[in-house]
């Protein structure tokens, strides 16, 4: 959420924003509302102050035996007034934080313009991506189901579309892949938590997915909600918390299961392990103070793409464009590993500085020595998610025989095991 403070001293910079994510100005309408609202509380506190007064002037005339009767007639219609000037104050002030909840994050400068994600930046590439046609590269669904390893018909059977079975070597290699990919944080000071799963609605409210994205998430019948990526437990677990600045940055990592309704997908993706509706992911979580973000946001980037390196998984590096850039989001990069059977790089990690816009939604503060406060940044990325990254695995590292190579780094989590060739 944005500070209206700031909106106040930089209405000009807010609607630029806007207008670069292809969106209407907001700055006057805000500004009148927040104008409105200050001129009730004004009133609101006046009227308080001269009833506080009266009540006083009434107590003494009571204790001197005389009625006050003009003054209780007063402070009634006094009541009257200031009942009144409550519930416009209590309106404007939900009035404003309804708006302000849907504002987008302020972009980053850095971030170049754009309509849409064809306009997308490409910062840097490695790796030789493989082009084949799709008669020479098995997409995985085919290449998965072949080897009796995926079983999405049954899925379907169970819990409907958009959701697999994975059974024998496969299973083995996903877990060895998470074993692997935490390993790799643990080494890279990430703290490593188990989180739940399902939470109220404050936690996707605090990261910014509630109420805009209602429609995108997976809600039970006692209100609470089953988390969409391990952001939504981990940005939360320093929520309404104040934290020490010389213990800044905080880096946390938890693999979790992610729920998602992909309301906005409908026809996108409806083969294979892309898209679905429950997956496995690794998240990568940075808390730190304002300064350091920019920073730990460049060191986030090149680590993720330094465990794509070390799957030798070809990949390049997308800044996004104004455009396509998350709500919470003030500057954005995307991984994206190349697919052999679609001959083309797909999304498979998105690594955002998102500032403060999340931690004034949860009131999440840090303090320095000399007890100056302020609201932390908070990052994100996906450090991998586990479908994608098999996938990715399974089409790269196909072979003509139909079976397919383990990366090298992940054999010795599978007691040594180099090809996977069936169930």
């Amino acid at each position: 959420m944005l500070d209206i403070k700031w909106i106040r001293e930089h209405p000009e910079e807010l609607d630029h924003s806007l207008c670069r994510r292809g969106l209407e100005p907001l700055s006057s309408y805000l500004l009148d509302i927040d104008n409105r609202f200050r001129r009730a509380l004004t009133k609101q506190q006046e009227l308080q102050a001269l009833k506080n007064k009266l009540n006083k002037e009434v107590g003494i005339l009571k204790t001197q035996g005389q009625s006050g009767q003009e003054l209780m007639q007063q402070l009634c219609e006094l009541n009257q007034a200031l009942e009144s000037v409550d519930q416009q104050t209590r309106t404007l002030k939900d009035q404003l934080e309804c708006v302000l909840e849907s504002v987008p994050n302020v972009l980053d400068s850095e971030v170049p313009f754009g309509k849409g994600e064809e306009e997308n930046v490409e910062v840097r590439r490695w790796g030789d991506p493989k082009k084949v046609s799709t008669a020479e590269a098995k997409p995985h669904e085919v290449l998965g189901q072949d080897l009796g390893l995926l079983d999405f018909e049954q899925a379907a059977k169970v819990c409907g579309a958009r959701f697999v079975y994975l059974k024998g070597d496969l299973a083995r290699l996903e877990r060895a892949l998470a074993s692997w990919l935490l390993d790799q944080h643990r080494e890279a000071g990430y703290t490593e938590f188990s989180t739940p799963v399902l939470v109220r609605q404050e936690a996707p409210y605090g990261v910014g997915q509630l109420p805009k994205f209602a429609g995108d998430l997976f809600q039970t019948t006692d209100g609470r909600f089953l988390i969409s990526t391990g952001e939504v437990t981990l940005v939360n677990w320093v929520r309404e918390k104040t934290l020490s600045k010389q213990d800044l940055p905080l880096k946390l990592t938890a693999c979790t299961s992610c729920f998602r309704s992909e309301a906005g997908a409908a026809g996108k993706d409806t083969r294979g392990m892309m898209r679905m509706h429950e997956f496995k992911k690794v998240e990568l979580v940075m808390v730190s103070c304002p300064e350091e973000s920019e920073a730990l946001h460049q060191e986030m980037v090149h680590y993720v793409e330094s465990l794509l390196q070390a799957l030798e998984l070809p990949y390049r590096v997308m800044l996004l464009c104004s455009a396509d850039i998350g709500a919470t989001a003030r500057k954005t990069y995307d991984l994206e590993v190349w697919v052999p059977s679609q001959n083309q790089y797909r999304e498979i990690s998105s690594c955002s500085n998102c500032g403060d816009y999340q931690a004034r939604r949860q009131q999440t503060k840090y303090k320095d020595r000399d007890q100056q406060s302020g609201f932390v940044h908070t990052l994100n990325g996906s450090g991998l998610p586990l479908g994608r990254t098999l996938l990715a695995i399974m089409e790269n590292y196909q072979q003509p025989d139909g079976s397919f190579l383990v990366p090298r780094v992940l054999q010795p989590y599978l007691s040594g095991l180099s090809c996977i060739t069936g169930a």
